[in-house]
């Protein structure tokens, strides 16, 4: 089974239903068309048949690929930036998948920051592990991993955070676990780990900082162009069979598409949050990180990172990067 429905059932059931559809077509044919004969008429429904079949087939192909992700090979580890680090493993907030990850422990009671990455990539994509070395320098405690269907974590679908989300709810009742206070556990994200920082933020109001790194608004706004990269769909193409494969999304995986939007899910925290936005950035327009930091509470920030690619803002900026999320995460969290 996939979500509720397997996939063959399903298109079963839209392909019958679509016949049905093309037997009333053709019965109209038959009573308004007698200039035409029985041949004719059997042809047309033929094609009409082919392309409504067509139709739902490569619907079906396009919410398949938006759903799997590539696994990349982990990058070395906070060892070799000469810290340790502890292996661990836990559960997702619905406990349907093992996470592997690493924890750093910060210094005398500060804050832990919980790091979460994009798509494709995994805990030490990005320059991640020296993002967290650095944030360790800082006495920051840091909980990095990997998200289900990349690195080392258990399989699942890729959702553009909408059972990701459960995954970093599931390293917040880690840290719970570990004994550290609410108030003192942080989240960082970039791209799809920003969009899932967000919808996990809106459903733990025990969490009371998170900075968002190139988040999109909606994903079913980049379903169009995610498919271009991610399937042999051209974008025009793609957008005409959104709607169904968004459907098929739903139903085949249990997603809730139109209910990923990291703009929602911003404006119901209570308190401002730090947005990161790339002008250049190629994957997530611009427009959308903004959008995100229009939705925040008063007094949120948005730091517009010029001449940088997606996600690239640590990797050219470093320290003032680092200047920001830090004096952020400590005017927010508390240092026990």
């Amino acid at each position: 089974m996939c979500g509720r429905y397997t996939a063959g059932w399903l298109l079963t059931r839209v392909s019958g239903r679509a016949l049905a559809v093309l037997y009333s077509v053709a019965g109209l044919l038959a009573a308004l068309g007698e200039g035409l004969n029985l041949f004719t008429i059997r042809r047309i429904v033929a094609l009409i048949v082919g392309l409504v079949g067509v139709y739902v087939w490569v619907s079906y192909r396009m919410a398949a690929d938006l759903t799997m992700a590539e696994r990349t090979e982990l990058e070395g580890t906070p060892a070799d930036f000469g810290h340790v680090y502890e292996p661990v493993r836990f559960m997702s907030r619905r406990g349907d998948v093992m996470l592997d990850g690493w924890y750093m422990a910060g210094r005398g009671g500060m804050p832990v920051i919980v790091l979460v990455h994009g798509i494709g990539s995994n805990r030490t994509g990005g320059d991640m592990t020296d993002l967290a070395c650095i944030l360790s320098d800082r006495g920051f405690g840091v909980l990095m991993f990997d998200l289900r269907g990349h690195g080392e974590s258990g399989d699942g679908v890729m959702s553009g955070g909408w059972h990701e989300r459960m995954d970093v709810l599931g390293a917040i009742d880690y840290l719970l676990g570990r004994g550290v206070p609410s108030d003192s556990i942080g989240l960082l994200g970039f791209s799809l780990g920003a969009a899932t920082c967000a919808l996990a933020a809106a459903e733990e109001p025990r969490v009371r900082a998170a900075v968002l790194d190139c988040p999109f608004a909606r994903a079913s706004e980049l379903i169009q162009s995610e498919a271009e990269l991610r399937t042999p769909l051209p974008g025009w193409v793609a957008l005409l069979f959104k709607p169904l494969a968004l459907l098929l999304a739903g139903r085949l995986y249990d997603i809730d598409v139109r209910a990923v939007a990291p703009e929602d899910a911003v404006a119901k925290l209570d308190y401002p949050v730090l947005v990161i936005v790339t002008p250049d950035d190629d994957r997530v327009p611009p427009e959308h990180g903004v959008r995100v930091h229009e939705a925040a509470k008063e007094g949120s920030e948005l730091w517009m990172v010029e001449d940088v690619e997606h996600c690239g803002a640590f990797t050219e900026h470093r320290d003032e990067y680092v200047e920001r999320v830090c004096d952020y995460f400590e005017s927010r969290l508390t240092v026990q």
